[in-house]
């Protein structure tokens, strides 16, 4: 059951559990815009880093084709970034099969909406991700392509699994919201134009990609020798 949330009403509705429309089309790819593969490969970073860094069993990337209903295996959605904990059993998985063993659904899926996703991302987008058994999904649309049930387009949607499982819109507005799957909080940065994981609401705190932490760690060790060679000038 899929449950969306909206002006303080909630509007329930069944989602099935698999429909002609979901197939999966394995061999059609279509590009997306420069701005769309750096917000998806930033967050995938930010994640691949985070499972390194707290040393998870986990595993984060891209366009993945999520399946969950072994009597219509061609069925699916294939999410911009995924977080699956813990990771399939095989590294050079293309298809993420949950009725096969060791195969889990997402703890987290993020679908960013471009102008030709925007109504597959609105639509039927949560749906898919309330029948694959996704514990959480973000829907970041900076540039404000879709339309929800209510008129307006939302800068972030978040969408968690409750306890009974169903599946409810707990957040559609403005950044910052917080998941509830990571204890963080999700926020905008540059300009509005990427979706960013921090450990505080404000976004001081960010998670860092690997690149951005050897940076970090580079200008530390810069600063220490400049402050051990002014004590040694003084």
């Amino acid at each position: 059951m899929v449950t969306r949330v909206q002006r303080g009403v909630d509007v329930v509705f069944e989602a099935p559990r698999w429909s002609e429309r979901w197939v999966l089309q394995d061999d059609v790819t279509m590009p997306e815009t420069e701005s769309h593969l750096l917000t998806t490969r930033l967050l995938m970073d930010v994640f691949v880093a985070w499972i390194a860094r707290n040393r998870r069993d986990a595993k984060a990337g891209s366009n993945l084709a999520l399946r969950w209903d072994h009597a219509h295996p061609k069925v699916g959605v294939d999410p911009d970034v995924y977080l699956v904990e813990p990771a399939p059993p095989d590294a050079n998985l293309r298809s993420l099969r949950t009725w096969e063993k060791g195969h889990h659904a997402p703890r987290v899926a993020v679908e960013v909406v471009s102008r030709r996703t925007a109504k597959k991302d609105y639509g039927e987008g949560p749906a898919k991700y309330a029948a694959s058994g996704t514990r959480e999904l973000w829907i970041f649309d900076p540039e404000g392509y879709g339309r929800g049930a209510t008129g307006e387009p939302w800068v972030l949607q978040v969408w968690r699994r409750s306890e009974a499982g169903e599946f409810r819109q707990v957040f559609a507005g403005d950044a910052p919201a917080y998941s509830e799957e990571l204890g963080a909080w999700l926020v905008v940065t540059d300009g509005g134009t990427r979706l960013r994981v921090a450990d505080d609401e404000a976004g001081e705190r960010l998670w860092l990609t690997g690149e951005e932490s050897e940076r970090a760690r580079a200008g530390a060790a810069e600063a220490e020798v400049a402050r051990l060679r002014a004590l040694l000038g003084e």
